[in-house]
Formats: structure tokens, C-alpha cells, sequence
């Protein structure tokens, strides 16, 4: 029974294939009819008919594919008219035609996509490049060949490659040339570079007089980088036009689209004149991997043409629109589709147009999938769609016009950018980091090696418009001469001449003024007016700040100016008790501890072996400060004996050596160096508290004060001149209206305390900026104007130009502050006053002991005096001569000290004589 089950669904697979393969046979026409498009007289359209015709004998002669099929072709003019092209189309729209190859002209395609958008017809364009043409707007239409969208990224790779920044755009004025360099422009903005000019070749009747002044105005434009997007007719006689001019001499850079490569390619020969004229032109071609099939057409094609005409990038993709056709109907009918025509109800026919014959292609929706879907490997490599309908993988060659020929200099691609590496050969590791950008050496215009600059300056008469403020303040820096009102001088002015004068070429500039006359203006506002384009530039004392690198380009800066905080001070006096400020309350503490400390540790270490450490407790006392103390200046007369004693002496001693030494510093530094005291320490401790704080009009420290430090718009003060400075501090924070501190720019700063000797900078610099001159965003000017300002930096001219104007002056010291080297009584009147106590005290008590040996000696006379000296004693006299007898006489130690002074000696004697024993035996 399963053998028998087996046999049944077999026998019914069978039978199912069987009918679907009978039906898709039979659903397959016999012919089926296929469209072109393109201007037969024109480059590109007669290599497109012979790769065409090509394809199509390949395909019917090829049993692998369309088995049973045959593709019919028919071929219309439209001579890259639009009307023309809508006609034709109309045309074919009445014999049943299942897909049209072509346009060729990106402007024919505009006008006929939306009759292939009606009666659904794909449309396979091998040549219209437009951009918008991927628009969903025309969902019938399917590019085989590269947009222009990626040639545009390849030219502004190229351009961001060499570092310039400015391009001019001459196109030709229809809907091919504005697309595209409607993308050149988006890709350069990306790049943040810009089209300076842009030049529209008019379409029709092309003529020398109108392309010679189109470049005459170009030659008047800064860019020297000249991006031409053009047809081959009026590309061609731009370049003659441009030779004529000179304009492809040295400085130029000419950048061809893929036009010149066609051009190129297919022309067996040029004329002499015409290859002269391109001569160091780069120019793009649609890249196509070689190999063997490749090879091999490109063999039989030399021997269709008898080498009468070559073949261009748009022959090989016309060539594979074809097989893309192919392929897609083959998998159209492998998918059930059939060949069906239903007429479009909207259409009516009035009069003798016969619109109703036009018909819809009912399955044209499944064959526009099949070709979107469809994947195979041609003469041009891969032919596959990404999911925004464009061929994958595009990549171009950059070519380099030399002699009568051209080189290869590099290739790009959209996943690895411009290297010197096939892009087939990246795909695996693909690198668009700046290091991996890599072209060959060009040949430019003028046959040099040289890398041109991209830009000059305008020669158009036009002169730059510098804005320059007009300073009511700090002069030195920036100021009107009088009696004029474009003539400025000073420091900043001085360095921009001298820079300018630097530059290999000549800069026309006129000075503006800025400002009313009355107070600083805003140089934010400056700046602002270079955005707006009232200003092509700003020269003077301006900061460098973020807000404003946000909206313009700076040259390096020539002056290094953060900002600092200036306050008042006032001296500090040395005082009477000078000499304790060196050391604190806690460093006083420990250190007469550590005196007393080692006292002890030393005689806890003598005491048993050291005589000079014996003796009854008082003395042992005594000896103990005596020593410890007496070592702050190595005074000490005991001797150590022990080695533990001696070693913590060591290192005592050099302790106090080291205290010493820093007290004797520390003193002489607060009894000589001027001492000055502010309330304000910094902008830290100006932040913290309320006091008002004055800026100078027109400065960003507003602002960063403000925005930066959140400080109350309220606390500040707009000060406008350094005369307002000084007032506004000497009055202080109080109800007078003064300020506590001023924070400004530390150039200024710098010039104000030159003569204002009663304030200081107080804490660090707590901002980093410098001084530059502002210029558009991505001015090359700025760049060169910055390598001459280094210049500058480097000579020493520079310094000079400061020292002229911003060389400081001595601040006038008054008769206090010179003396603050010297050094007065008032600074030691405490120490005299210390010893004097301290002999006082001392004399008090040895007057003391005399009177009272004075007292014991009346009270216990001698009884071997005489009378008449008893009665002499008595007197007033007497006891004065007693007293000065005391005070002279030697004091003999008491009986008890004797003894104890007597039998040291003896203990001394016996250890001689021992040690001499010893030494003896």
C-alpha cells in the first residue's frame, strides 16, 4: 500500500509540472517588442546603436536565455529634443512596447517618464545621469548607468582632497547641468566648501561670443578651480575659449565631468588645437572592472568599426541595458507574466492625435520588479539595484589629460573614496579615512607639478570691505587718525599691514569704520556684519571666543589676551611682632615641643654614662632646657658620649638647621618684599559674594560673565576708558558707586596698570584666548594671512610692532614703596623690647639675692670687724659701698658644692689613673 501511495502523488508532481511548464511555454510570445530612445548623431548615441543592435543579436542567439523569444527592437531619433523624444515615445506607445531603452538626454527623460508612468512602461536610461530622475516621481524609471549624484561626490572629494575651498560652476543651463551641480553644491557644503560662482552655458545655439564672456566674469572670480558640467559640443569649445583666454596656464585647475571622458574615448583622433586646449585637465569616467568579456567585445568591436569609432562607458552600459531586459522577461515569464494591453480609460482622443490607440501594459508593474530584482554580471561589472534604485557599488576613474592622451591617476568609489587601488579590490576592506586618500601626481595646466593655490585674489576692481572699530578707549591698540575718516593706526593695524605685505599677491582693502564715536561699539555686532556680508572682514582687537569661531574663521591669533580681575590693594605693614608671622600658632607649638622633647630623649640617653647629666633634680632641670634649647644655635656645651645620643643629636641639628634656615628666609622675605593685601583673591571669591564688578563696553567679558560664570546682569558695570576704571575702583563697592574689581582682557589690563600703580591682577588668568583678525568661514585668506602672521611671530617683527606701541612704562612709585626695601625700627621694636624685658627681669632678680646677702650679712656681723667699720656699715654710704662690695666680690660656692665639686675631681682622678693602668699592661 505505500509503494502504491508512493506511485500516486508522484504520478501527481508530475502532472502538475508538467501542465505549469506546458502553460508558461505557452505564455511566452513568440516576439516581443522593445524600444530605444536616444539622438543618433550625436557621441554617444552612435555608440549606443551598435552596442544596442550588438546586444540584441547576442541575446536571440543565446538558447540559455528567452528560450523560444525572440526581442525585436525599434530604434527612434529624438535628436536630445524634448519635444521630439514625447513624440516618439507616443509612438511606441501605439505597438504593444513592453520597455523602452533610453533616453539619452537627461531632459528628454523629464518630458517622457510621465507618458511611461501612465501606461506603465519601464524605462532603462544608459545615459540620463540627472540626480532628480531617482525621484519617486518617476517610478518607471530605471538608471543603468551611474547618477550624477555620485560623480558629484567624487568631485568634491577630489576638491576637499587638495584642500580647496571654492569652486566655480560652469554648466549647461538645462535640466541636466542645474541637477547636477544642484548635488556638486550639496556635497561640497558637506565638505565645508562652497560654489563661489556659477555659470549657466545657454542649451540652444551655442556660440564663442557667449561662452567668452561667461569666462571673462570667471576670470574675475577669486576660485581658480573650475568644475565645467557640460555636453560635448559646448564643453569642447569652452576649453578652446579658456585656452584663448589663458586661463589653462599656471593657478587654474579644470575639473571635466564624465562628458570629456565619452568624448575621449569614442573620438579616434582630435584635432590638434582641440587636445592642446585640455591639456592638465582631470576628468571623470564611469569605471568598469576589466575582464575577459570585457576583453573580448571590446576585440570585436575594433573590428565592427574598423577602428573608425571607439567605444565610451555609455556603449558598454547601453550594451548591458539590453541583457537586463533579457534577463528580467525571462524571470517575468518564469513568474507567470504575460504580454497584455488594455486601453487607459482616462485618454480621450479628440481631432486627429489617435490617443486611444496608446494602450497600458497590464503586467508592466511585474515587469518593473523583475528588473529591480534582477542581478547578473556584464560587461560593466556587476549590474544589480540597491534599495534606492541606483546601480550598487558605483565607481569612477580619475583621469588626467597629458599630451595627446590621458592618464590614470587614481579611481573612487562611494565605499572606499579616492585611491590608487581598483574598488574591486577594496570592497572586502573598504578605508575612507584621510591617511587611505590617495591620488598619483597631476600634471596641472601650464605643465607643472605644483599643486595649485585654487583662488587669487578678485581681480574685478572690487576692493575688501574691513570693518575696524572705532575706539574711544586703550588708543594704543586701534584708532582713527584725526581729520580722516578711513585712515586708522596702531598695534593691531601695524600687524595687519605688515602681514598683508607678506602675501605673494596683492590685497585692494579699504577700512570702514565701526562705531559712533562715543563709546566701544560691539564687536559681537563686528562680527555679525561678516556673516551678513556687509563686512569681507574684521580687523582689530577681537577676541577669539566660541561663539564667534561658530560663525566666522579666525587667523592665528597675534596676541595672547584671557581674562583677569583687577582690584584694589593696600599695603601690609611688618609691625612690631614681624618676626612671629613666618611661622603659625601650631608650627611655634610643635617646634618648642620637639626642643624640649629631644632635651629629654638626650639626657634619658647621657644620664648614667655622662657626668655633665648629673647632679641633683634642679640642675638636671636646667640642663635639660639649657641643652635642648641651645641647640637652635648650635650653643650646646655638654657633651654627648653615648652613640644612641649622639645620632638623635645628628638629626636634631639638622632639623634645626633646615627650621632656621626657613624662618631666616621666610622673616627676611616679610621685613624686605613689599607686602600686599587684597580683598578680592580671585574671580572665584568675586563670584561669591555681591559686589558690583565693572567690564569695558563693547568687550565679550560681559557675556562670559553672564552666560559662562552666571553672575547677575545687575552686579555689572559698563565702564568705557581707563580713567573710568580707576575711579570706579578708588570709589569700592560702597553706596559711592564704585566697583569691588574689574575683569577685562589681559592686554588692556597690562596697558592700564602701567600707570595705575594703587591696583593689581589678583588670582590667575582664568580664561585662554588671543587676538585675530575675522574673515568669512572657509576664507583662504585667513589661511594665508595666518602663515604670514607666524612669519611675523618668527623674524621678530612681531615684538617690534608691540614694543612700539604697547611698550609699558615704569609705574611711578611713591616715597613708601621705595623705601620698602629698607628696612625700619618699627619692624623690631617687639624684639628689643623682649630682650630689654628679659635683662629687666633679670637684674631685678640678682638685685634681689644681693640685698639679701645684704640683709644676712647686717644681721650676722663678723665678729673680727672693727667698731668704726660696723658704725661705718650703718651709714647711707655705708650700705651703698656694702652693696657695691657684693656686686663685685667673687660668690664661693657652698660648703655642700664644694664637697660635691671635690669628689667629682677624685672620681675624675681615678678614671686617668685606671685609663692609664689599662693602657700601661
Amino acid at each position: 500500500m505505500a509503494i502504491v501511495r508512493f506511485l500516486l502523488f508522484a504520478t501527481l508532481c508530475f502532472e502538475v509540472f508538467l501542465a505549469g511548464y506546458c502553460r508558461n511555454n505557452s505564455s511566452r510570445p513568440a516576439v516581443v517588442n522593445i524600444g530605444a530612445i536616444f539622438s543618433l548623431e550625436s557621441t554617444i548615441g552612435r555608440v549606443a546603436k551598435i552596442a544596442i543592435e550588438e546586444a540584441v543579436k547576442d541575446v536571440n542567439s543565446n538558447s540559455s536565455i528567452l528560450s523560444g523569444t525572440e526581442l525585436s527592437i525599434t530604434t527612434q531619433n529624438s535628436n536630445c529634443s524634448g519635444f521630439m523624444g514625447m513624440v516618439e515615445a507616443l509612438q511606441f506607445m501605439e505597438t504593444d512596447i513592453v520597455a523602452i531603452i533610453g533616453p539619452q538626454s537627461s531632459v528628454v527623460a523629464h518630458i517622457i517618464t510621465h507618458v511611461a508612468n501612465e501606461l506603465q512602461v519601464p524605462l532603462l536610461s544608459f545615459a540620463a545621469t540627472d540626480p532628480a530622475l531617482s525621484s519617486l516621481e518617476f517610478p518607471y524609471f530605471i538608471r543603468t548607468t551611474l547618477s550624477d549624484l555620485y560623480q558629484m561626490n567624487a568631485v568634491a572629494d577630489i576638491v576637499n582632497y587638495y584642500g580647496w575651498k571654492e569652486v566655480t560652476a560652469i554648466y549647461i543651463d538645462d535640466d541636466y547641468g542645474r541637477n547636477g551641480i544642484a548635488a556638486l553644491n550639496d556635497k561640497l557644503a558637506e565638505r565645508r566648501s562652497r560654489i563661489s560662482y556659477k555659470a549657466g552655458i545657454p542649451p540652444e545655439s551655442i556660440k564663442k561670443g557667449t561662452i567668452m564672456d561667461i569666462l571673462v566674469k570667471v576670470a574675475l572670480m577669486e576660485a581658480r578651480v573650475i568644475v565645467l558640467h557640460a555636453n560635448p559640443d559646448s564643453g569642447l569649445i569652452v576649453f578652446s575659449v579658456a585656452e584663448y583666454l589663458g586661463m589653462m596656464g599656471n593657478g587654474y585647475v579644470w575639473i571635466a565631468t564624465e562628458w570629456l571622458a565619452s568624448l575621449l574615448d569614442s573620438a579616434t583622433s582630435l584635432p590638434y588645437e582641440t587636445t592642446d586646449s585640455l591639456q592638465g585637465a582631470l576628468m571623470l569616467r564611469q569605471h568598469t572592472p576589466d575582464s575577459d568579456q570585457k576583453r573580448a567585445f571590446i576585440s570585436r568591436w575594433d573590428k565592427l568599426t574598423g577602428g573608425s569609432l571607439g567605444l565610451n562607458a555609455y556603449g558598454l552600459y547601453a550594451y548591458d541595458s539590453v541583457w537586463l531586459v533579457a534577463h528580467a522577461l525571462d524571470a517575468f515569464f518564469n513568474h507567470g507574466g504575460t504580454i497584455s494591453f488594455s486601453n487607459d480609460s482616462m485618454i480621450n482622443s479628440d481631432g486627429n492625435l489617435h490617443l486611444e490607440e496608446m494602450s497600458i501594459f497590464d503586467d508592466g508593474p511585474l515587469l518593473l520588479k523583475t528588473i529591480l530584482r534582477t542581478n547578473f554580471t556584464g560587461l560593466t561589472g556587476l549590474v544589480e539595484f540597491d534599495s534606492g534604485r541606483s546601480l550598487s557599488q558605483p565607481s569612477y576613474d580619475v583621469i588626467n589629460v597629458v599630451g595627446t592622451g590621458s592618464r590614470r591617476i587614481g579611481f573612487w568609489s562611494s565605499f572606499s573614496g579616492l585611491s590608487t587601488y581598483p574598488p574591486e579590490t577594496l570592497l572586502k576592506a573598504p578605508n575612507r579615512s584621510s591617511p587611505h586618500q590617495k591620488l598619483y601626481p597631476v600634471i596641472w595646466p601650464g605643465e607643472t607639478l605644483t599643486t595649485p593655490r585654487g583662488w587669487v585674489f578678485a581681480n574685478n576692481g572690487k576692493q575688501l570691505r574691513i570693518g575696524v572699530p572705532v575706539r574711544v578707549s586703550f588708543r594704543e591698540f586701534v584708532s582713527r587718525e584725526r581729520g580722516t575718516d578711513n585712515a586708522f593706526k596702531g598695534f593691531c593695524i601695524d600687524v595687519f599691514t605688515a602681514a598683508i605685505e607678506l602675501l605673494p599677491y596683492a590685497v585692494p582693502y579699504q577700512f570702514i569704520p565701526f562705531g559712533d564715536g562715543h563709546q566701544n561699539p560691539s564687536y559681537t555686532e563686528l562680527v555679525n556684519l561678516i556673516t551678513t556680508g556687509f563686512f569681507d572682514a574684521a580687523v582689530g582687537d577681537i577676541a577669539i571666543v566660541t561663539n564667534r569661531t561658530r560663525i566666522v574663521d579666525f587667523t592665528q591669533p597675534y596676541a595672547a589676551s584671557g581674562l583677569v580681575v583687577v582690584a584694589p590693594f593696600k599695603k601690609l605693614n611688618t609691625g612690631a611682632w614681624a618676626f612671629l608671622r613666618p611661622f603659625s600658632l601650631q608650627m611655634w607649638a610643635v617646634t618648642a615641643a620637639f626642643f624640649i622633647i629631644i632635651g629629654m630623649v638626650v639626657w634619658i640617653l647621657e644620664h648614667r654614662i655622662n657626668d655633665e647629666f648629673r647632679g641633683p633634680p634642679k640642675q638636671q632641670v636646667t640642663t635639660i632646657l639649657w641643652f635642648s634649647f641651645s641647640t637652635m644655635f648650635f650653643a650646646h656645651r655638654e657633651n654627648t658620649v653615648s652613640t644612641l645620643g649622639r645620632a638623635v643629636l645628628i638629626i636634631w641639628l639638622f632639623v634645626v638647621l633646615i627650621v632656621n634656615s626657613s624662618y631666616t628666609a621666610s622673616l627676611t622675605s616679610i621685613l624686605t618684599v613689599q607686602q600686599l593685601s587684597s580683598s578680592v583673591k580671585g574671580v572665584d571669591s568675586l563670584r561669591m559674594t555681591s559686589d558690583p564688578i565693572g567690564y569695558q563696553v563693547g568687550s565679550f567679558a560681559e557675556h562670559y560673565l553672564i552666560e559662562e560664570l552666571g553672575i547677575s546682569k545687575s552686579r555689572l558695570v559698563a565702564l568705557g576708558s581707563p580713567e573710568a576704571y580707576a575711579e570706579a575702583l578708588r570709589k569700592g563697592p560702597g553706596k559711592e558707586g564704585g566697583v569691588a574689581a574689574i575683569v577685562d582682557e589681559l592686554s588692556y589690563v597690562e596697558l592700564f596698570l602701567s600707570s595705575q600703580c594703587a591696583f593689581r591682577i589678583v588670582g590667575q588668568e582664568f580664561t585662554k584666548s588671543g587676538w585675530g583678525f575675522a574673515f568669512p568661514r572657509d576664507s583662504p585668506l585667513a589661511v594665508d594671512l595666518s602663515t604670514a602672521i607666524l612669519t611675523l611671530s618668527e623674524n621678530g617683527d612681531l615684538q617690534r610692532i608691540h614694543d612700539k606701541w604697547l611698550k609699558q612704562s615704569a609705574c611711578s612709585l611713591d616715597d613708601s614703596e621705595i623705601d620698602s626695601d629698607r628696612l625700619h625700627l618699627k619692624s623690631f621694636w617687639g624684639l628689643f623690647v623682649i630682650c630689654g624685658l628679659a635683662c629687666l627681669v633679670a637684674l631685678f632678680i640678682h638685685l634681689v639675692q644681693i640685698l639679701r646677702q645684704l640683709h644676712y650679712t647686717n644681721a650676722n656681723p663678723n665678729p673680727d670687724e672693727t667698731s668704726s667699720s660696723t658704725e661705718a656699715r650703718g651709714s647711707r654710704m655705708g650700705h651703698f659701698h656694702r652693696i657695691l662690695s657684693l656686686m663685685d666680690e667673687k660668690h664661693e660656692p657652698s660648703k655642700k658644692s664644694k664637697r660635691r665639686k671635690v669628689e667629682l675631681v677624685l672620681d675624675s682622678g681615678k678614671d686617668m689613673v685606671t685609663r692609664t693602668q689599662i693602657a700601661t699592661q
